[in-house]
């Protein structure tokens, strides 16, 4: 059993041991026993499990399944079946075909030069069959890497047959061979999987008459190329990925290919705020201090939209609205950082604003709702703030903030107002280290992390009605002004 793999290793080109066998005899005395794509994941995800890997090592980068998705595709791999993973946009389901690969062994022996990475075992190409026959104990072995044993194709409309399954080559017969010559095939995605796993996105987008094309390869386990006498058993694990709302908008899976699915899995979005918020963290890459405080705002206000009437609930709202939604928070801290020249850069609640206007594409609004769309997002967004506000105030005493502006005092903050600035404005505040603590900046945060944290607190005391807020024109950009 091989440790865990990352996704980020599919892009990597690693070298094989030198302490590999490198004939097809060596190879029998080293004791190497031929395992099928189906066995040999199946007996390294065992291993995986026996030595008491958690889920998220098994399918690293996985965040939000270890209880629902990741059991039921593991009793599919267990079965030895190909499976679809249905489910909406930005549900992880390619994340999660990826960390598949990590099941597969390191290393596996090849016919050094054959394009169909045929095991010197059992080889299935013309060419590498030659190649055994020839040589005997002294054919060359080759060692392919798992990175290159996984193949990924996004169904699109122009996919053809010949992409997929192969065709002849034309390059092949101009050189003289004949056409009834299975040397003049150029075998596609499908075969070149072979030994490996092979994901096919978006099913659905694949044309019908394509989608005929992988029958035999799902349940036969072949192919045929155009009229060539040609039966080439292939050794592979197909996985699919659908969105459930392709079945009746653009496109469906064929019925007899659905049947011969093994398995078809349902992906969800994250069923609780804390695990949305670790995978945001995750995937997210940002270019200033985004306060965990925030990034819940941010979850909060993405699964408020989700839940929301006037969206359109077939087509979901992807978790990379949350991702792109804390991008686009840290890039407004980052700016103001570089205007008014304020380190760190750090996020506050009106970065937040930005969100609305920025990721307003993002999301598939129902027909009556034309217009409103920006309402309707910002209404979400200060829903959020609030919801968060008193989450984490509650049972702290702030009055001290109230007091402040009692008596015709404002708090002025704003998109280009310093930290310093609006912690003078506010003044030494009984109760702020309370509130420092439970928005999670401890006991000594930086001027731009308390300004944060006031902030906050400002606006949610504004949303809970207790102090007045308004925005004014300034040089430089708007200003908030709070008061009583």
């Amino acid at each position: 059993m091989t440790a865990p793999v990352d996704a980020t290793e599919l892009l990597l080109d690693p070298v094989p041991p030198a302490d590999l066998p490198r004939t097809l005899g060596a190879l029998r005395a080293s004791g190497h026993v031929l395992r099928g794509v189906r066995e040999e994941m199946r007996e390294n995800l065992l291993a995986a499990m026996r030595a008491g890997r958690t889920a998220a090592e098994r399918f690293p980068g996985v965040v939000g399944y270890e209880d629902t998705v990741v059991p039921e595709v593991e009793r599919a791999l267990l079965a030895g079946h190909d499976l679809v993973l249905l489910g909406e946009r930005g549900q992880g389901k390619t994340r999660l075909a990826r960390t598949l690969v990590g099941l597969l062994d390191e290393w596996t022996p090849v016919v050094a030069g054959s394009e169909l990475h045929d095991h010197p075992y059992a080889p299935v190409s013309a060419t590498a069959r030659a190649l055994a026959a020839e040589h005997g104990d002294d054919l060359e072995v080759g060692w392919l890497h798992r990175s290159s044993r996984y193949t990924e194709k996004l169904a699109t409309p122009d996919t053809s047959v010949g992409d997929l399954v192969g065709d002849v080559d034309p390059v092949k017969v101009a050189q003289g061979r004949s056409l009834g010559d299975p040397e003049t095939i150029h075998f596609g995605l499908v075969p070149r999987a072979h030994r490996g796993i092979f994901v096919v996105n978006e099913l659905p987008d694949l044309a019908e008459r394509i989608q005929v094309a992988l029958l035999n390869v799902l349940e036969e386990r072949d192919i045929q190329v155009r009229g060539y006498a040609l039966r080439l058993p292939l050794d592979l694990l197909v996985v699919a990925t659908a969105n459930p709302e392709d079945y009746t908008n653009r496109g469906r899976i064929i019925t007899p290919l659905k049947d011969r699915f093994g398995a078809e899995v349902r992906t969800h979005y994250p069923l609780d705020v804390d695990a949305e918020v670790a995978l945001v963290r995750q995937e997210a890459a940002l270019a200033a201090e985004l306060p965990d405080v925030l990034l819940e705002v941010l979850v909060r206000f993405t699964r408020a939209v989700r839940e929301s009437p006037s969206v359109d609930q077939r087509s979901g709202v992807s978790a990379r609205f949350a991702v792109a939604a804390a991008e686009t928070t840290a890039a407004a801290a980052l700016r103001r950082s570089a205007l008014v020249g304020e380190q760190p850069a750090v996020a506050r609640v009106g970065d937040t604003e930005s969100v609305v206007t920025t990721l307003r594409g993002k999301v598939e609004f129902e027909s009556g709702e034309e217009g409103r769309e920006h309402d309707v997002l910002e209404h979400l967004r200060r829903t959020a703030v609030a919801e968060v506000f008193r989450r984490r105030t509650r049972g702290l005493d702030l009055s001290g903030f109230t007091s402040v502006v009692a008596d015709g005092g404002t708090v002025e903050t704003g998109e280009l107002v310093p930290a310093a600035d609006v912690l003078a404005s506010l003044g030494a505040v009984p109760g702020l280290a309370q509130v420092l603590d439970a928005f999670g900046f401890g006991d000594e945060p930086s001027a731009p992390q308390a300004a944060s944290a006031v902030e906050l607190v400002l606006e949610g005391l504004h949303l809970l009605r207790r102090l007045g807020k308004e925005v004014v024109e300034a040089p430089g950009g708007p200003r908030t002004l709070y008061g009583g």
